[in-house]
């Protein structure tokens, strides 16, 4: 009877052994794989720039340095890109890629064509929404316009992405061209977008955001 009992609990073992093996052989690609979708405008885009060259191939390079074959980036940025146009598209690409992680990159075409601030904010704020209800994790990359705006459209404007990311309680970074802009040897001859050399600063500002959320 013992020697049944000592048979009947090595086999036990044996399978619950072999059922936790095959857990963590399938957990990579169930339980921690994610999918990153970048929503943005040219600077994400890659504009005047091999896109491989850009941030976000950047980031997937990084990603498979970091967990190799587990996350993927899905680059949905257009240049020119305002938050109208954005919020048009943002249904299907939510739909089709079932995003982890939405990274939205916007604002800064909405200003640069004088769209009034409440508008931007509105669109904004239905982008995270959208996200949210698909159970996104939202990361917000600000932004700041030219000082020639006047510092009450300028201050309304740069205000959304701190009202918003407390609102909804998400991740921001505050500017995402931070020692990026001002810098003639980083921008290209139209001062406006950054150059090749300007896209390891880009990803160097975005991935601790992006990194935490993983």
């Amino acid at each position: 009877m013992k020697t049944i009992k000592r048979l009947s609990f090595r086999k036990i073992k044996i399978i619950f052994c072999a059922f936790i093996c095959s857990m963590m052989w399938l957990w990579p690609a169930t339980g921690f794989a994610k999918t990153i979708l970048i929503l943005g405008d040219s600077l994400s885009a890659g504009y005047g720039i091999n896109p491989e060259q850009g941030w976000v191939a950047l980031l997937q390079r990084k990603l498979n340095q970091d967990f190799p074959k587990q996350h993927s980036v899905i680059n949905a940025s257009v240049s020119g890109e305002t938050s109208s146009g954005a919020l048009a598209r943002l249904p299907k690409l939510l739909q089709t890629h079932r995003p982890n992680i939405v990274v939205i990159e916007l604002g800064g075409n909405d200003a640069l064509r004088g769209q009034p601030p409440k508008m931007i904010h509105n669109n904004l704020n239905q982008l995270i929404q959208l996200s949210k209800q698909s159970e996104a994790t939202v990361i917000l990359l600000g932004t700041k316009i030219p000082p020639n705006y006047g510092t009450a459209y300028s201050s309304a404007f740069e205000n959304n992405y701190k009202v918003l990311s407390q609102q909804h309680k998400i991740k921001l970074l505050p500017f995402f061209m931070q020692g990026i802009a001002g810098n003639k040897n980083l921008m290209q001859k139209d001062l406006i977008h950054p150059n090749a050399t300007a896209q390891k600063q880009l990803l160097n500002n975005a991935y601790p955001y992006i990194k935490g959320a993983l």
